[in-house]
């Protein structure tokens, strides 16, 4: 396992393609100038010691030195031992709705952007409960299993789109069945799935199989983003709208928040309903039902003692440098003599 402290410095490597563009810029200044003085026989006699190959080489070896320099500015750190620590708390999956409907603007920047930063914060304001994604349309598909690396989830999260899933729709019952899958029966924790979604389920299964998952010990919660109003669904190429969804007829489909379902899906799953407009408010209750649940004790296993590891990189960093001063551009001797590099020819 590693750590990178500071990213940031990566932007440091942008100095190599620089350092490559300036060489060979001046390199072709040269070829112009010196066939301007003289022809490549006379310019042979006058410099024969000048070679080409370490002119390549001398880059080369700045670059790297430049490279060394930057990845020690970013201090990787690597994980040097594995602990296994206890923690407490309750096991979350989070379902979000993929579906295309998603993408309607009702709701800044779009429902799906929305869910997004909804599940972040909540995440954020995690002590050390564990989590799981599911992404769901017209099927579900596991995302992330349950762990207690948020880091990793945000990752997954910020990744998911329309486009993942090709069955298009909203299956809510799938995701619901699937999320099941996601705890430990050996493990006595408390569980709980929350659905992210606008309600247009198009399953009329969703409320029996919720009411199932209740009697199995799981309590389902359900976010609604959008409006009640409604919105169309745009398509987009680039960023910009290039028109609007249409349905059989060539009438532009509005996708309306369908708080009903939503709120029919919390009940028959022992939670609550919340509409997700506001999220500090989302956060805040979220954060309240989970610290009124008993928390669960469960082991979990996780890096202790990260080590800088930056002297290494500096170390090279600073020898590329002494190598790049010390490396003449004209040919060695020796070298000379054996010819590795065809530069008598």
């Amino acid at each position: 396992m590693y750590q990178l402290e500071e990213k940031i410095w990566f932007w440091a490597l942008g100095i190599i393609p620089v350092i490559i563009l300036l060489f060979l810029v001046l390199q072709f200044w040269r070829y112009k100038a010196q066939n301007k003085f003289a022809d490549k026989k006379a310019l042979k006699r006058l410099s024969p010691n000048r070679s080409v190959f370490k002119g390549v080489l001398k880059v080369v070896v700045l670059s790297l030195a430049f490279a060394c320099l930057a990845l020690a500015l970013v201090n990787p750190k690597v994980g040097t031992k594995l602990e296994t620590v206890k923690r407490e708390g309750v096991d979350i999956v989070f379902a979000v709705d993929v579906s295309k409907s998603m993408l309607a603007e009702d709701i800044a920047p779009n429902r799906l952007d929305k869910s997004k930063q909804l599940v972040t914060q909540i995440i954020n304001n995690l002590a050390s409960d564990r989590i799981g994604i599911i992404a769901y349309a017209g099927k579900a598909f596991p995302q992330l299993p349950i762990t207690t690396d948020y880091a990793s989830a945000k990752m997954f999260l910020q990744g998911m789109n329309t486009d993942m899933l090709s069955s298009q729709g909203t299956a809510i019952n799938e995701a619901i069945n699937l999320s099941k899958t996601y705890f430990d029966n050996a493990e006595q924790t408390n569980r709980v799935l929350i659905i992210i979604s606008d309600g247009e389920d198009h399953s009329e299964a969703s409320e029996a199989v919720a009411e199932e998952a209740s009697e199995e010990g799981i309590r389902i919660f359900t976010i609604g983003v959008g409006d009640v109003k409604g919105g169309p669904i745009p398509e987009k190429r680039n960023g910009v709208v290039l028109n609007y969804k249409k349905d059989n007829q060539g009438e532009t489909v509005i996708t309306k928040l369908n708080e009903d379902t939503l709120k029919a899906i919390a009940d028959a799953g022992d939670g609550v309903y919340i509409n997700g407009r506001n999220t500090n408010a989302v956060v805040e209750e979220i954060r309240e039902i989970l610290n009124a649940m008993d928390k669960t004790e469960f082991e979990a296993k996780q890096f202790a003692d990260f080590k800088d590891q930056f002297q290494w990189f500096l170390g090279f960093g600073i020898f590329f440098l002494l190598l790049d001063i010390f490396l003449l551009e004209r040919k060695t001797g020796w070298l000379k003599k054996l010819n590795l590099f065809n530069e008598n020819l």
